[in-house]
């Protein structure tokens, strides 16, 4: 587990492949206080989607609208672990 971006809107936390497993990505909304987890196919995109936006040297800003997209998606509550 390593976490791979923290803004004061957004954590995204990488879970690498362990085991067989593909591992996957939370990625939480910490105003919205939800989290969601991502993995197979869905991860694999998001890992190239990553890549290239990194590439272009993005700004938080630039980031948390990417992250943005995944706000419907998540249904999970945060909680404390």
């Amino acid at each position: 587990m390593q976490m791979i971006y923290n803004s004061p809107n957004y954590c995204v936390v990488e879970f690498k492949d362990v085991e067989g497993d593909l591992g996957g990505f939370e990625i939480m909304d910490k105003t919205a206080r939800r989290e969601i987890f991502i993995g197979g196919a869905l991860a694999s995109r998001f890992r190239v989607n990553v890549s290239e936006l990194i590439a272009a040297e993005p700004s938080v800003e630039e980031v948390d609208a990417f992250l943005s997209q995944f706000d419907g998606l998540m249904q999970q509550p945060m909680t404390l672990h």
